[in-house]
C-alpha cells in the first residue's frame, strides 16, 4: 500500500520569487503583486489558458492582503492563507 498524501504547511510551501524561491508565507505584498502580474502576462489562449485562473488568484490574493492590513501571506487568517495556497498553486493540484 502507498503512504498517506498530505498537504503539509501551506505557508512553508516553496515558490519562486524572481530570484528563487522562499516560503508562500514569507510573500510580501508587493512579492504577491509582482507574481500576479507576471502569470498575468503570461496567460493567453492555448496551453496557457489555465494560467489565467492562477495569475487571477494571485490578483484576489493581493487584494484580500491589502483589506486585511497584512504585510506578508502568513498575516492572513490561517484558513485563508490555507486556501490560496491552494488557489495559487503554491500547494499543487493533486494528482490523485
Amino acid at each position: 500500500m502507498g503512504g498517506v498524501v498530505t498537504e503539509g504547511d501551506p505557508l512553508a510551501a516553496p515558490v519562486y520569487a524572481g530570484e528563487g524561491y522562499k516560503p508562500f508565507g514569507e510573500f510580501t505584498l508587493a512579492d504577491v503583486e509582482a507574481r500576479a502580474k507576471e502569470l498575468t502576462a503570461a496567460s493567453g489562449f492555448g496551453p496557457t489558458v489555465r494560467v489565467a485562473s492562477v495569475a487571477r488568484a494571485w490578483s484576489e490574493l493581493a487584494r484580500a492582503m491589502a483589506a486585511a492590513g497584512a504585510r506578508t501571506v502568513a498575516d492572513l487568517e490561517p484558513e485563508a492563507a490555507a486556501d490560496f495556497a491552494r488557489r495559487t498553486w503554491a500547494l499543487p493540484p493533486s494528482l490523485l
